[in-house]
């Protein structure tokens, strides 16, 4: 049989390929501690699990509109006007099933074949990859680590071509947990209007900052910015429902209606119990999602110190998300390793510790470190990375 093509260009997600590596290694009877988690270790909330419940009951377990819940729409409306001062019509939100699917679906619906979309590097992995199935291009420009890996103004204006479509902004962002000033992106967004390139902005991580660092969206700059930006959020890392897949776009009005066509021919809508889950998650509140929130927070400062303390080993601190993103490039060479892939590999075979390569992400010197786990694992992974490296130095 004979594939698509479309699918034979496809790069393998690094962060599945690690979790399945580890997997294997505890199945086997090993204590691998696994840092490569996309999602947050808390159960959700029960207020919201018991909305979803209710909500079968109550006999809503049939189809809804393809984009989504009105009551659901009408909750994200809310949020956003309570969060980043922004009015949306129920028109301009499209809800999808995850954040994930949202992306896809956009990038569906808007690039034509050649299209250039502009991906600041260290990036998601399925960005690039999203791109390339609608027949776009990723045009890669490198987030410097001097500048806490973003992007600026006087690096994105000489790649735009008469083909640029639109640029990817993810803030807080996945793998470096990044977080852009509101100067930062209104610099950015001036380039953007001056040339007329769609602003996707993933905002998935947007409750999740630090020190008290504030979240802003490039849509609340300024009204021209909102017209010219497509938000992307959801419940799944904020509420701690990524199994749940409940994400949703806020954008112009006619792309809005374009992916909701599409998704009518694809998902038919997201999960009917599931909607009314993100219902409560909205509209409801028992404190749980700052809980999560402080709880990271401690993880971070709690380890991130001892993280860079490690021979070879530096790290920008990051304001959001739950990653760290550290430069390991000293560290594998100290251990003899050519690359920090293979330094990758050979710490989860001999200290059972699972982290991301960086080359997944366009950042081949670095690992990504999750730090959504216990804060006793995370301090005992720490602590056998330094054994490992203290170990192979010495030889």
């Amino acid at each position: 049989m004979e594939l698509a093509k479309r699918v034979s260009t496809l790069t393998p997600s690094s962060t599945l390929a690690i979790t399945a590596k580890a997997k294997e290694l505890k199945e086997q009877g090993h204590d691998v501690i696994g840092l490569g988690a996309g999602e947050p270790d808390f159960n959700t909330p029960q207020y919201i699990i018991d909305a979803a419940v209710r909500s079968m009951e109550e006999g809503h377990t049939k189809y809804t509109p393809s984009g989504g819940l009105p009551k659901l729409k009408e909750a994200i409306i809310e949020k956003f006007k309570q969060d980043q001062g922004l009015t949306y019509t129920a028109k301009e939100i499209f809800v999808g099933t995850g954040a994930k699917h949202v992306l896809y679906t956009l990038f569906q619906a808007l690039l034509n074949e050649g299209d250039e979309v502009i991906i600041p590097s260290p990036y998601w992995v399925s960005y690039p990859e999203q791109v390339k199935l609608a027949g776009g291009e990723p045009v890669f420009v490198e987030g410097k680590e001097s500048n806490d890996f973003k992007l600026t103004p006087a690096q994105l204006e000489p790649v735009l071509t008469d083909r640029t479509k639109a640029i990817i902004i993810n803030s807080p962002s996945n793998p470096t947990g990044s977080l852009y000033t509101q100067e930062e992106l209104a610099a950015l967004g001036e380039v953007c209007l001056k040339h007329n390139v769609l602003i996707i902005s993933d905002e998935i991580y947007e409750k999740l900052v630090y020190d008290g660092a504030k979240h802003t969206s490039v849509a609340e700059i300024s009204p021209q910015l909102k017209e010219n930006t497509v938000v992307i959020n959801g419940v799944s890392k904020s509420h701690s429902m990524t199994g749940w897949r409940i994400g949703y776009a806020a954008g112009p009005e006619a792309l809005i209606q374009a992916m909701t066509n599409l998704a009518s021919h694809s998902t038919s809508n997201p999960t009917t119990s599931a909607q009314y889950g993100a219902i409560a998650a909205y509209t409801e509140d028992d404190g749980s999602v700052e809980k999560m929130r402080v709880a990271f927070e401690e993880r971070l400062h709690t380890i991130y110190d001892k993280l860079v303390a490690i021979p070879g080993v530096s790290c920008v601190k990051p304001k959001g998300a739950f990653y760290l993103f550290p430069n390991v490039e000293e560290a594998a060479a100290l251990t003899g390793h050519e690359t920090v892939d293979d330094f990758v590999k050979v710490l989860l075979e001999e200290e059972k510790v699972a982290l991301v390569p960086g080359s997944g992400f366009g950042a081949p010197d670095n690992v990504r470190l999750s730090y959504a786990t216990s804060l006793e694992l995370l301090e005992a992974a720490i602590d056998r990375i330094f054994r490992f490296v203290e170990a192979k130095r010495s030889k």
